[in-house]
């Protein structure tokens, strides 16, 4: 057996959890790397106008990859479960299913993502000048979508099993892999801001090979012929877990894309600063994230292992974590904000001052309010686990609620930097939701808990 998974059923719950999460932010903060370096070497070489096309795109792109996700993560939750449980042969058949739906859906997801491209971008009325670069973006990006799909389900197959080493490394050879071919494609071939999309999926390609290469070497995971067999009630059980946690992403991202389409309404030097800010928020997130794919993991095995009380120990251990890591990274932020910013901002002296003074105030906002962040991962992720995706849906339309309500009413109110606000309302709708859903379903914990009532 791959010497990196591991039961999380035993053990003190928060140096598991933590001990866990590491791994997964160090992986985070090598695929945020994709992001960064994309969005340094188009807004240093290619200019404002190319950084303001990669911020147009920014939310349909993130729409489409949350969907990928969402499916991911719903599968994996099955997976931790029968792992956690013993049942490998259950493991296997999920596993083989798993993989033939995200097949047919990310194929599915390409044709909708060229048919819906342009009409988009247009509906969002982004300007003129960056229409054609944040369309060739696009295409590209969703023309990719299946390889997207490949990794992010080996990396869910290995987390689900205790493994956050493996998708690490498959980071770390990911990004060096992104950073040459960005620098190669853009200023050598002159590709433009095509050449940091296909830099960004071949990266994407090697990532994947490299987790399917590990996952072939684990002893419990030798699949047969069998084993991709489509059953029924088990692809309706997976779809049940994978639907909500996609429609949850693509919600919020439509509620984005409202957003976006505000921003756009204030010019090029606006949606470059606020673009400049928004490239931040993955590594805002980084460790965010980690810890929801920690508590997914988790509760998934403890919960088929039966050990119920110890799923509320850890949610309650993780949640002391991740606040206490919200704070050092708002810190962080605040403190050096300008200074990260300044990678990404170029144009005359003029411009830059403009553009990182929308960008450095964003920041703040989002730095400030980072714990909200925080909670909202952790609870939602502890619900995931539990085989209940459905609530975690109604935070996402409550996120939406909120995001879209505060964009479009705000600025009116006091003026563009209303919208910063946006992010933060729709943090705090989802906790509202999340937080007594949890309140309520937690005070079950002690007593029997079993799969079977959690995950009809």
């Amino acid at each position: 057996m791959n010497k990196h998974i591991k039961t999380m059923t035993e053990g003190n719950p928060g140096k598991l959890i933590l001990t866990f999460a590491l791994p997964l932010m160090a992986g985070n903060v090598f695929q945020q790397l994709y992001t960064v370096v994309d969005t340094m070497v188009v807004g240093k070489y290619l200019g404002v106008s190319a950084l303001a096309a990669l911020g147009a795109s920014d939310w349909m792109n993130w729409m489409m990859l949350g969907i990928v996700q969402g499916f991911a993560q719903g599968f994996a939750i099955r997976m931790a479960q029968d792992f956690g449980a013993g049942k490998y042969d259950s493991l296997r058949k999920v596993i083989g299913n798993s993989c033939i739906l995200a097949l047919l859906s990310s194929l599915a997801l390409v044709i909708i993502g060229q048919l819906t491209a342009r009409p988009v971008l247009t509906l969002l009325q982004t300007p003129d000048d960056i229409m054609g670069s944040a369309l060739l973006y696009l295409r590209i990006m969703f023309l990719g979508l299946p390889i997207v799909m490949a990794y992010n389900l080996f990396a869910s197959i290995l987390r689900s099993l205790g493994d956050g080493q493996t998708p690490l490394r498959a980071m770390v050879v990911a990004s060096f892999t992104n950073i040459v071919l960005d620098l190669l494609f853009v200023l050598v071939f002159h590709w433009g801001i095509a050449g940091a999309a296909v830099a960004t999926l071949i990266a994407q390609l090697v990532s994947g090979l490299f987790c399917l290469y590990h996952i072939r070497r684990i002893e419990i995971l030798q699949m047969s012929a069998s084993d991709f067999r489509m059953e029924g009630k088990l692809s309706g059980r997976l779809m049940a877990l994978g639907f909500p946690m996609a429609f949850q992403n693509c919600i919020i991202a439509i509620g984005g894309m409202i957003v976006q389409f505000v921003v756009n309404g204030f010019g090029v030097l606006f949606i470059a600063g606020f673009t400049a800010t928004n490239k931040l928020y993955g590594i805002l997130e980084i460790a965010a994230t980690s810890y929801g794919y920690a508590m997914i993991t988790y509760v998934g095995q403890n919960l088929g292992a039966g050990k119920s009380r110890r799923i509320r120990q850890g949610t309650r251990s993780a949640l002391v974590i991740a606040i206490a890591t919200s704070l050092v990274i708002a810190a962080v932020m605040l403190l050096f904000g300008r200074t990260i910013l300044g990678w990404f901002i170029s144009g005359t002296p003029e411009e830059t001052a403009q553009t990182m003074q929308i960008a450095y105030f964003y920041l703040a906002v989002m730095s400030v309010c980072l714990p909200v962040l925080y909670i909202l991962h952790v609870i939602r992720s502890c619900i995931q686990g539990l085989g209940n995706t459905l609530l975690p849906m109604a935070s996402g339309i409550a996120e939406f609620v909120m995001r879209t309500a505060t964009a479009l009413l705000l600025p009116l109110a006091i003026g563009e930097t209303g919208i910063f606000y946006a992010e933060i309302a729709a943090w705090l709708g989802a906790d509202v939701i999340l937080v007594t859903s949890w309140l309520v379903i937690s005070k079950r914990l002690p007593g029997e808990l079993s799969e079977n009532n959690l995950c009809r």
